[in-house]
């Protein structure tokens, strides 16, 4: 019944970290094994639904570490400095805004982002952690977490701004 109640929305959750379903459904089922493994162990502070959420971010991190990490050095390898354009002027470093992008589309932009600036771009702008929990988190610097956020922006920018064009419809300003 645990199961059945919470799979969708945890389901949901791990799709957000993960390069694909087949991914996902993994990071979940061993989500679930923790849970029910865990279960003695919540405290009664706070949600349920959030504990379990914990765990499968906790999960979705571990299985990042454990199987992407070498893709995750390769970029962060990259030029850690701020983008030769940021400076340009008029040129905007704010992310367009998106209200009229449907919510599963946004979603699958995120999913189709490399796999460090998808964790970070996840733990930051979604769960709301630090770059200092971040970078705990990951096993990376402070600065690198940073790096991969804009990079992460950058290209969520790019790829909102294609969506636009083909879809040819405006995208109110601020």
């Amino acid at each position: 019944m645990l199961y059945r109640k919470y799979a969708a929305v945890m389901l949901a959750v791990c799709m957000r970290y993960s390069p694909g379903r087949d991914d996902a459904e993994d990071i979940l089922q061993e989500g679930f094994i923790k849970v029910f493994s865990s279960i003695g162990k919540y405290r009664h502070e706070g949600s349920f639904e959030g504990w379990i959420r914990r765990i499968m971010i906790n999960m979705a991190i571990d299985h990042y570490q454990q199987n992407l990490r070498h893709a995750y050095h390769a970029a962060a390898e990259e030029s850690a400095g701020p983008h030769p354009d940021d400076d340009l002027p008029g040129h905007d470093p704010d992310p367009p805004q998106a209200s009229d992008i449907p919510k599963e589309t946004l979603m699958h932009m995120i999913r189709e982002l490399p796999d460090g600036y998808r964790m970070v771009f996840n733990l930051y702008a979604i769960e709301g952690l630090s770059h200092k929990d971040i970078a705990g988190s990951l096993g990376i610097s402070e600065n690198t977490s940073k790096t991969q956020l804009m990079k992460a922006r950058r290209a969520l920018r790019g790829k909102v701004n294609e969506y636009v064009q083909h879809h040819a419809f405006k995208i109110p300003a601020p």
